[in-house]
């Protein structure tokens, strides 16, 4: 069974496919960041705050991906008083989680892309529309605006501790998955810069990976991959193509190999970030040609 693991006195985290953070407060309470997958994700978070004789007192979920608020609804079915809070536009997916395979799709989506990995279990959720010094449910943190892997997302300070959520990802995880989702790659690139100029921070908790002690590197290293996806894009713009095969053409160059719909829904929004950022860069262009739209690079 997975615990706590400690980074500064007050202040842990539950490792898993998504790390969850734990601030404590001062009565034996404190905030869960993010909740993780699913409800059995979020039962051994229980367990393991019960060990340590720690109660809930909120929840802040980053953003409204699936994997970071799965667990709120059995958290809530147990801690039922405590609330959730959240980006604005994020928390109105958590409340309305079709809202995610919609967007993807575009359509109304087909049952295989309303699985639990695209839709959690809709839980209320609050609105926190400023970022900067606050307090949630009594634990004062600061809260970072880092948008572009989702529309809105918040980093969270403590001291010298910085809790990333999916603005990075550890080196590991970003080999194993070279293509990191965002819907904004340009926004994705300058959140990445907005956390390396902070200073003070002694551990950064990537949303995926283990902890480092080295915010440059890491934040070095998540920008030489974002711009690694950029160039495969671009690069797969050799001859006039659509979205699609754009998207062939660059999980080719990065050995990747899609298996389901929410894989090529998920990558097909990763292309298109993508190839917005080269288009508003002017580096490619894109017309509607014999019923075809057509992406392809701009002449020099």
């Amino acid at each position: 069974m997975p615990d706590l693991i400690t980074l500064e006195p007050g202040i842990h985290y539950f490792p898993g496919g998504v790390n969850i953070g734990i601030i404590e407060d001062v009565y034996g309470k404190c905030l869960i960041i993010d909740t993780g997958l699913d409800s059995d994700h979020a039962r051994k978070l229980l367990k393991a705050l019960q060990s340590w004789e720690l109660t809930p007192a909120a929840i802040l979920n980053t953003h409204s991906h699936a994997d970071h608020y799965g667990g709120n609804h059995l958290i809530l079915q147990r801690h039922p008083e405590i609330e959730v809070f959240a980006p604005p536009l994020e928390a109105a997916i958590i409340q309305h989680p079709i809202l995610e395979p919609l967007y993807l799709f575009g359509a109304r989506p087909i049952k295989e892309l309303q699985g639990k990995f695209l839709m959690g279990k809709p839980s209320p959720a609050v609105s926190i529309p400023q970022t900067g010094l606050t307090q949630i449910a009594g634990v004062p943190l600061e809260l970072i605006s880092v948008p572009g892997h989702a529309h809105e997302m918040y980093a969270v300070r403590m001291g010298s501790v910085l809790f990333a959520a999916d603005a990075l990802f550890g080196e590991e995880v970003l080999q194993k998955h070279p293509l990191t989702y965002c819907v904004d790659s340009k926004a994705q690139k300058d959140s990445v810069r907005t956390l390396q100029h902070l200073e003070g921070i002694e551990i950064t908790l990537p949303g995926h990976g283990n902890p480092s002690k080295d915010l440059q590197h890491l934040c070095t290293t998540n920008l030489e991959s974002f711009q690694s996806t950029t160039d495969a894009v671009l690069q797969g713009l050799d001859t006039p193509s659509t979205i699609d095969e754009v998207l062939q053409k660059t999980c080719q160059r990065l050995n990747i190999h899609m298996q389901a719909p929410a894989s090529v829904v998920l990558n097909r929004g990763v292309v298109s970030a993508h190839l917005t950022e080269l288009l508003e860069s002017g580096q490619v262009r894109q017309q509607v040609r014999d019923n075809r739209w057509e992406w392809e690079k701009a002449e020099s």
